[in-house]
This record gives structure tokens, sequence and C-alpha cells, in this order.
């Protein structure tokens, strides 16, 4: 017998790669990288298939002999979230996939009760009822963070108009209301529930969080590795008037300190995580240090 086919959709993303590289270390399972552009494709799978979240029948040939797959859509190149979650559950059905894993988050509307809108959490949650009702003999819903990588990026420190390096955001930055981890590690839970069927697969939530911090929490990291940031809290209507988009930050951040990143009660969701896990997680001081050198 052959090894099991895992395939990976959003394999050239952060949480596709995770995927992938935690899979090949394991090493019980062939990998199968799923990409618009298999020809671009350089990461560590052991194949690459084309296939693409809007079609239905490419979809469906990519997954063909997988036993089991990893989904996650990308809001932030504009997906259709719903109809993408729909037409990746509909064409795993059509190949038999045995164990369905779905990339979601929290579902900010139900949460809040309309108060904060955050389409690119309650977006995906709404495609878990879909996951549910599919019938799969194993589904598995994991929850990312927020990654430390968005440190290099959209959260990266700017300059600050009184010369400092550092952030002004519309949030306390004494509450510790951020769950945080290396995006890579996410790889590692989904490795590790494609192992365990019998534990999480059944509809386990698996909510990925090395920490809870603050914004002074990730102040202190820095300043430990050397760097001093500094931070500005700044009102809700001051902010979201600073650029296109502020607007969709102030939202997210208010949920966010009223009720934490991945939502109330979800501490059993992150243990589960940690234990099904195939490998520690990377704690943001040692991240920080990994990286530090390659960002000045």
């Amino acid at each position: 017998m052959g090894k099991k086919i895992i395939a990976v959709v959003g394999a050239t993303g952060l949480q596709g790669k995770g995927v992938v590289n935690a899979l090949i270390k394991e090493g019980s399972f062939k990998v199968r990288a799923i990409t618009r552009n298999p020809n671009k494709y350089q990461g560590k799978a052991d194949e690459v298939v084309q296939g693409d979240l809007m079609d239905l029948e490419s979809l469906t040939n990519a997954f063909k002999d997988a036993y089991g797959v990893f989904v996650v859509t990308n809001f932030w190149e504009g997906a259709d979230e719903l109809a993408q979650g729909h037409i990746a559950v509909e064409a795993a059905k059509k190949a038999n996939v045995n164990h369905f894993v779905w990339s979601t988050l929290p579902n900010v509307e139900k949460i809040s009760n309309g108060r904060f809108d955050v389409p690119q959490f309650t977006g995906k949650a709404k495609v878990d009822e879909f996951v549910k009702n599919a019938g799969f003999a194993n589904y598995t819903f994991v929850q990312p963070p927020c990654y430390f990588q968005n440190f290099m990026g959209e959260l990266a420190p700017q300059q600050q108009q009184d010369g400092s390096i550092g952030w002004t955001l519309p949030i306390d930055p004494t509450k510790k209301v951020i769950h945080m981890a290396d995006i890579s590690d996410l790889g590692k839970v989904v490795a590790g529930a494609f192992l365990n069927p019998e534990k999480v697969g059944k509809g386990s939530y698996l909510s990925l969080s090395t920490e809870m911090n603050s914004f002074n929490d990730v102040l202190e990291a820095f300043k430990a590795n050397g760097k001093e940031y500094s931070f500005n809290q700044v009102p809700t209507e001051v902010f979201s008037s600073f650029f296109e988009g502020a607007g969709a930050v102030a939202q997210l951040l208010a949920y966010f300190e009223s009720y934490t990143y991945m939502g109330p009660n979800s501490e059993a969701r992150i243990q589960m995580a940690k234990k099904i896990s195939t490998e520690p997680f990377i704690p943001l001081s040692e991240w920080i240090k990994l990286n530090a050198l390659h960002h000045g």
C-alpha cells in the first residue's frame, strides 16, 4: 500500500506552505500541492496539481484519490469565501475524500450580535455549517491566529509623527486579547489532525495560539531582542479616517477588545490544538530572534 495522499489547497500561501512542510516532515502521508499555477510551484510537496477554488471540475480532479484535503480561502484576494467553500466541499464529496480540514475563523457577527463587521472572519465561519452537513467520514476545523508574520507585513512598525518607530492603533495596549502564533505552526496542528481522526475528526475545532498578547507584550518581546518600538493609542473615529480600509481594522481591533481574537470560550480549542500538534510551537521572542536578522 502506498502512502495516503493529502491535497493542500493554497499551497503557495503562508497557511498552505506550513501544512505542506509539516506533513512532509512528519512523513506519514504523500503531499499534493494544489495551486492555480503549478509551473510556478517551488515548495516541498511530493506532487503539484492545478486546481482553482472557483472551478468545481478542476478542484474535483485535483482532489482525485486524496484521503484528506486542507482548504483555505483568501479574503484579501477578493475571494467569495462562501462560494469557494461550497465548491471545495462539493469537489471533496465528488472525489470521495475521507477527511476534510477547513481553515476557518470565529463568527464575529454571531458572537457580537451584529455589533462588529469583520467579514474576513464571519465569511469563513459561515462555511462551517456546510462542512458539518456534508457527510464526510472525518472533518476538522482549524483556526489560525494573528500571525507573527504580520509584524513584517500589514502590522509592521511604521515611522510615527514624533519620529519614533512603532504603532498608532485604536486598541488599549494593556489588554491581553490577541491570540498569536507563527503561522507555519498551523501545519503542525493540521498534520496532527490528519493523524488523529478518531480524536478530532468529528467536527473538533483546533485553535492555534502560542500566546495571548497585549500590544505591550509585543513591545516587550521586541525590546528583549534589542528593538525599541513606540505605541500610541488613538480613538476609533480618529483612526478610521487615517487611510482607506482603516475602518475595517478598527472594527477588528474593537472586536478583539470585546471578545478576544478567538472569541469567548476558546481555551479548550487552544489546548486541543497544542495536544494534537506534531511538534511544539515557536514563541514570539524566539520568532523575532529567528527573523530579526533579515529585517533591519
